[in-house]
C-alpha cells in the first residue's frame, strides 16, 4: 500500500478528527490573525470595542444560517449543543412538556441525555429513552417510530450517532413525529458541514449543532435554530438586556422579549468562540462541498474494506446513504483500540476511541497516502 514510512511527517494527510475537533488547510494562522485583530481593537483606547466584537458575532450567525438555509433571525449563538438543548427546554410553555414525555434514542450525545435526565422531574415529563436492540451498534429508526405517539410532547432526533456514525432518516422521523402532534428537534453535529442540512425543507421545530467537527471552528461556538412559529411561543427562563428587541431599554420594569432569536440572549453575549470560528465558517462557505463529500465517501470505502480484511466488526452502516461521514470499527477490546492508535499515531494518522469502538473521519486534510497508512495498521501491514 503505501509507500511513506512510520515517521511520515504530520502534514495533516493521515488526519481522521473531524468527528471530534477538524481541521482545514491553514487553520492555525487564521485563527491567530482574527484573534490578534480582536486583541488590537479590544485593547485600542478607543470606542469601536463593541461595534467590532457585535460584528463579528453577527457574522458568525450569518455563515451559520446560510449553511443551513435557516430563516431570518431564527438562529443564535450558545456555548454548545447542551446549553442549547437546555435554552429551549426551559423556554417552552409548561403545557408543551408537563405530563407528557420527550423521546430520544439511546444513542444520542451523552451530554444531552445527561441534561434530559435532570430536567425530567423538574419540568414534570417522563423521558423515554429507545434502547438499542442486543448487539446492535445504533438504535433504528424504526424502533423509533414504535415508541413515538401523541403522548410525546418533543423528540430529539440524532441526525448521525456519534459512535455509529448512523445516520437517521429524517424525512421519514419527522414525516411520523407531524402526525403525532410533537415538537421535533434535530442535533446535527455530527455532519453539519458535510451533508447538506436545509431547515426549510426538514422543517423540525429546532436544530442545534457546534462549530466544532466538519465545521473545523472553535470550542464555545454553539448555535440553536428555531422555527419562527416556535420562538413566538418561547418565553425563556435566562433572559438579559440582549433578550429585548431594543437592548438599550434601561426602564427595570418594562422588560418585554423581542419578536425573534434575540429572544433567547440574555446577558452580554460571549463572542471569542465566534471571532475564532468565523476563518473556518468563511473557508467552509468557499468549498466545493459535493466534491469533498465524494472524496469522504471514497477513503471511507478504503477504510471499510482494510477493517473487512482485518476481520474486524463494522460498528457503523455499511451503506454511505445511512452514514455520516465516520468510519467505527469493533476491535477486540479497548485495549487493542489504544496500542491500534498508538501505530496510528506512529505513522502520523490521527484517530481516536470509545472503549473497543475505533472512530476515523476522513476529512479535508486527508489525503490517500494517510487512509493507506490507516490501512495498512488495521490490516497489521508495515508501510514502507
Amino acid at each position: 500500500m503505501a509507500n511513506t514510512p512510520n515517521t511520515a511527517a504530520n502534514d495533516g494527510s493521515g488526519y481522521m478528527l473531524y468527528h471530534s475537533i477538524g481541521q482545514y488547510p491553514g487553520k492555525a494562522k487564521d485563527m491567530s490573525t482574527a484573534l490578534a485583530a480582536f486583541a488590537e481593537c479590544w485593547g485600542a483606547p478607543n470606542d469601536e470595542q463593541w461595534g467590532y466584537a457585535l460584528g463579528q458575532r453577527q457574522r458568525f450567525i450569518d455563515l451559520w444560517s446560510q449553511l443551513l438555509k435557516a430563516p431570518s433571525a431564527s438562529l443564535t449563538t450558545t456555548e454548545n449543543v447542551t446549553s442549547a438543548l437546555a435554552a429551549l427546554i426551559m423556554a417552552l410553555p409548561r403545557e408543551d412538556l408537563e405530563g407528557r414525555v420527550v423521546l430520544v434514542a439511546g444513542d444520542c450525545f451523552p451530554s444531552l441525555h445527561f441534561l434530559l435526565t435532570g430536567l425530567a422531574e423538574r419540568y414534570g415529563f417522563e423521558l423515554r429513552t429507545v434502547a438499542l436492540r442486543e448487539g446492535a451498534n445504533w438504535v433504528e429508526d424504526e424502533d423509533v417510530i414504535a415508541a413515538w405517539g401523541p403522548e410525546v410532547g418533543l423528540a430529539l432526533l440524532t441526525w448521525v450517532s456519534s459512535t455509529s456514525s448512523h445516520r437517521c432518516d429524517l424525512a421519514c422521523l419527522v414525516a411520523h413525529g407531524r402526525k403525532q402532534g410533537s415538537l421535533i428537534g434535530v442535533d446535527i453535529t455530527q455532519a453539519a458541514g458535510l451533508i447538506d442540512y436545509d431547515c426549510m425543507e426538514v422543517a423540525a421545530d429546532f436544530s442545534i449543532s457546534t462549530s466544532l467537527k466538519w465545521m473545523c471552528g472553535s470550542p464555545g461556538g454553539g448555535i440553536l435554530q428555531v422555527m419562527p412559529d416556535v420562538i413566538a411561543r418561547c418565553q425563556p427562563s435566562l433572559r438579559g438586556w440582549f433578550s429585548q428587541d431594543n437592548i438599550f431599554s434601561w426602564d427595570i420594569n418594562a422588560f418585554s422579549y423581542a419578536p425573534d432569536i434575540r429572544r433567547f440572549d440574555n446577558g452580554t453575549p460571549s463572542v471569542m468562540a465566534c471571532v475564532a470560528s468565523v476563518p473556518a465558517l468563511e473557508w467552509h462557505a468557499a468549498q466545493d462541498w459535493t466534491a469533498q463529500l465524494v472524496k469522504n465517501r471514497g477513503f471511507s470505502e478504503v477504510i471499510i474494506a482494510a477493517a473487512d480484511e482485518a476481520g474486524f466488526d463494522l460498528a457503523s452502516p455499511r451503506d454511505a446513504a445511512q452514514r455520516g461521514g465516520s468510519v467505527m470499527v469493533r476491535l477486540p477490546d479497548a485495549d487493542a483500540a489504544q496500542a491500534l492508535l498508538g501505530r496510528l499515531r506512529d505513522a502520523s494518522v490521527f484517530a481516536d476511541a470509545r472503549g473497543a469502538i475505533f472512530r476515523c473521519s476522513p476529512g479535508f486534510m486527508t489525503t490517500q497516502a494517510g487512509v493507506e497508512r490507516l490501512a495498512d495498521a488495521l490490516t497489521g501491514k508495515k508501510s514502507g
